[in-house]
């Protein structure tokens, strides 16, 4: 075969890949910094304001309440997520009968939907008739039913259903890191004295470095970027407590608030858009410096 065909089949064979980049990729990251200058609510002719969104943006108290509200609801998320994930990679890496079964049962969550997940979970939290509710009432724990998505409460319920729903993914991606830890190590080491807590941290979590970086990654990345179950569950509320990032940018964009008519905001959504991105590449970089430096530490 000659270079030029081998040419023109390589560009064959990338080209499906290459369509679909430019047009769900390429053109919508164009269109958006091009609007992000405009007033533009999808209809009519588009009108060039310079700076005035991000103007608007600087005092949007209801956006950056929602930067607030994300990075609680990350930071929760990854505090119990990660541990937790951890610690069943452990357990579920040993020689246990039925461990196969536990290991899909765990990772189950991640295959369901996120709008099935959270109609469930709105009927297991229901304030009225919730499994939660009796439960807690029938121990004595409460006298009356809890409020649980309506009120102070509601960024809590999203942050222990993101818990249950992100467990088992990075579950088994733990497992798939000590899979990889040569057997000899623990051996040598149980030579030498040493018990299960010293094997933990001189063994287990050194050899686990590369695999927790990668994982504390998409863990951050995702749990910044998580919004569906909470817009299934709230859409945002109660008064904004559970409106997180990308929620409101999606709001902007594809207006779902109930009981009123909204306005699309193209313009003024693309300007949040750019934000948002913004924020979570900051997040992103501070990770990769302080993952890099303890790298050169250790």
């Amino acid at each position: 075969m000659n270079v030029a065909k081998r040419r023109i089949n390589a560009w064959l064979f990338i080209a499906p890949s290459l369509i679909l980049t430019l047009v769900f990729g390429v053109y919508p990251i164009t269109w958006a910094l091009k609007y992000m200058f405009y007033d533009y609510q999808g209809f009519g002719e588009p009108l060039f304001i310079g700076l005035d969104n991000f103007s608007r943006l600087m005092r949007d108290k209801e956006f950056w309440q929602s930067v607030v509200n994300t990075f609680i609801y990350a930071g929760g998320k990854l505090v119990v997520t990660l541990p937790l994930s951890f610690v069943l990679g452990i357990i579920l890496n040993q020689a246990l009968k039925g461990r196969q079964l536990l290991r899909a049962v765990y990772f189950l969550p991640t295959v369901v939907s996120a709008s099935v997940m959270a109609i469930v979970f709105y009927v297991i939290f229901n304030s009225y008739n919730g499994m939660v509710n009796q439960l807690l009432m029938g121990a004595g724990i409460i006298s009356s039913p809890i409020d649980w998505l309506g009120s102070k409460y509601a960024l809590l319920t999203a942050i222990i259903i993101a818990i249950w729903g992100a467990i088992g993914n990075y579950m088994l991606l733990f497992i798939a890191g000590l899979q990889n830890i040569p057997d000899d190590l623990y051996e040598a080491a149980s030579l030498d004295g040493a018990g299960a807590f010293r094997k933990m941290w001189s063994i287990t979590i050194p050899m686990l470095g590369p695999v927790l970086q990668m994982i504390i990654m998409l863990a951050i990345t995702i749990s910044l970027k998580g919004y569906e179950s909470i817009m299934v569950l709230t859409e945002g509320g109660p008064y904004g407590r559970t409106q997180v990032m990308y929620l409101y940018l999606y709001k902007l964009f594809f207006p779902v608030t109930s009981g009123g008519a909204s306005i699309q905001q193209f313009g003024y959504g693309s300007a949040v858009g750019f934000a948002t991105a913004v924020i979570v590449g900051i997040v992103t970089l501070i990770y990769f410096y302080v993952s890099r430096k303890l790298n050169d530490v250790y």
